[in-house]
């Protein structure tokens, strides 16, 4: 187990990072932090220049590869970070220098467990990518297929054990300041960016999240995911194909192509929203540098480390707080939170749906395609405090990724009416989840599975009330537990013993 000094001193050299670029001012200045946390802060910016606009990203890159996944893990959580540093972290794109060919190689070696001829006729020494867990390298394999290689990089599980056991410490102590920190759930913030982290850390449950997400959009023909060569993939390496595309990030190279820029945003948000609200199942890390443009204006994503996934129950939430806050139904909206869990019982659901209508009513006096996904979600969160919400892990990521594919589409088509371009898919999936068709199918799907147990019915109450003729079946002997005394001579004398005790008692009896 990790000491705490070990822990005090890797926070205080974070913080030392952190403060240079201005990311601890907004600790310093919150009424809300715990007074030891903030002493912690202007200890570590002692002699430090803080420059006037904090750079938040910057400061996690420069801090090392876990500080970025934790970073991008932050980006969910403007109610704990703030809505200023929330949005600069969505910056983070693991941008960082390449490790030599000669060590990947070996790791390669060692993962495979064979010459690497046999599986591939060439490899490019320099990488195409290098982030924080992993770098890809181009590959073309023995029967001649581009493809790209990703390799995880060596030391790095070591490195992230090291860093997630200082952070879980970190919000332990955290939530043991103060109510509000509890009520912010840090530990719960880095029990998430664990899971999210181990899961990265194997590719073969990437590679299983991209091929579960091919199967998911063969509906969506315009929306791409490589196929996974899983004779080549193992958990620390994944071959994928090869995608020959223009990154979404580059606009004049997209423009230069003739690309239709309005066509490829409309394919993205449809895209996500199949995912999201149809399956259930969405690509989380969806920001430009993941995203690429094909011929026919079609997408393709690559990265599949991050995934998320919500049932069906929290979807059919979303979509009818959504349409709450659309069409001004503040009372419905407001109790299907207090249904749902996510506001304490205590609470009333009429003051609640008074601090709604404060969300809702500003958002619906402005034109629709100025009604942003991102501040409908920044109000949300504002409320939070009043009314003691505690963290929705399971839609954390969810609106992180809204978001995240708001803000793509925006920078591909400036004038995109994301609700005009949502409508008519979620207009047609909550009449498919919600409407009277759906009521009448859900009940015909009941009554089919009640008829299918009929007949197992009919034979048990047969079991117990036989027709005129036949036997009841003998319900089953209740188990005993057989006690052995010991040999024959002690059997014996146990009968003596009994004997004689019944002949005292019948002589005392007759007097």
């Amino acid at each position: 187990m990790t000491a705490s000094t070990t822990h005090i001193w890797r926070l205080l050299k974070w913080g030392r990072i952190l403060a240079r670029h201005g990311a601890l001012t907004g600790i310093e200045r919150d009424p809300n932090t715990p007074a030891p946390v903030r002493r912690l802060a202007r200890i570590a910016r002692i002699g430090a220049r803080v420059p006037k606009v904090p750079r938040y990203a910057d400061a996690f890159q420069a801090i090392g590869p876990a500080a970025i996944k934790l970073g991008q893990t932050l980006a969910t959580r403007p109610d704990l970070v703030g809505e200023a540093a929330a949005h600069d972290l969505l910056r983070l794109q693991d941008q960082l220098s390449p490790v030599p060919y000669e060590t990947i190689e070996a790791a390669m070696l060692a993962s495979f467990g064979r010459p690497l001829e046999e599986l591939y006729s060439r490899i490019e020494q320099t990488p195409v990518g290098a982030a924080s867990i992993a770098q890809v390298h181009r590959a073309t394999t023995t029967d001649g297929r581009q493809v790209a290689v990703k390799v995880l990089r060596p030391g790095v599980e070591d490195e992230f054990a090291r860093a997630i056991d200082t952070y879980s410490w970190a919000a332990a102590q955290l939530e043991a300041l103060s109510p509000e920190a509890a009520r912010l759930r840090p530990r719960l913030t880095i029990e998430t960016f664990k899971r999210w982290t181990l899961r990265e850390l194997n590719f073969r449950r990437e590679a299983a999240s991209a091929s579960e997400l091919s199967e998911n959009m063969t509906a969506e023909s315009d929306f791409l995911v490589p196929e996974i060569d899983w004779a080549r993939s193992t958990a620390k390496v994944m071959t994928i194909e090869w995608i020959d595309g223009i990154k979404l990030s580059d606009r004049p190279a997209l423009v230069a192509a003739g690309y239709d820029l309005p066509a490829l945003a409309q394919t993205l948000v449809r895209a996500f929203l199949r995912q999201a609200i149809a399956d259930g199942f969405f690509h989380a890390d969806m920001h430009q540098g993941n995203l690429f443009a094909l011929p026919g204006n079609r997408i393709a994503a690559i990265d599949f480390g991050i995934m998320g996934r919500i049932d069906r129950r929290a979807r059919v939430w979303l979509a009818e707080i959504l349409y709450g806050l659309i069409t001004g139904n503040y009372k419905r909206v407001a109790e299907i939170h207090f249904e749902a869990g996510y506001v304490p019982a205590h609470h009333d659901v009429g003051e609640f749906a008074t601090a709604l209508r404060a969300v809702g009513e500003p958002m619906r006096g402005l034109p629709v395609k100025d009604m942003s996904i991102g501040m409908m979600l920044e109000s949300l969160f504002s409320i939070t405090r009043d009314f003691d919400m505690v963290t929705q892990p399971h839609l954390l990521l969810l609106q992180k990724t809204m978001v995240m594919v708001e803000g793509v589409a925006t920078s591909l088509n400036p004038d995109i009416n994301l609700w005009n371009t949502a409508e008519p898919f979620v207009r047609d999936w909550i009449r498919g989840e919600l409407g009277p068709e759906a009521a009448l199918a859900d009940r015909l799907v009941d009554d089919f599975r009640l008829l299918t147990r009929l007949p197992d019915l009919v034979r048990r109450i047969e079991a117990q009330f036989p027709p005129p003729g036949g036997e009841p079946l003998a319900p089953p002997l209740r188990a005993i537990e057989i006690v052995r005394i010991g040999g024959g001579w002690r059997y014996a004398m146990v009968a003596l013993v009994t004997a004689i005790v019944c002949v005292t008692a019948t002589w005392f009896a007759l007097g």
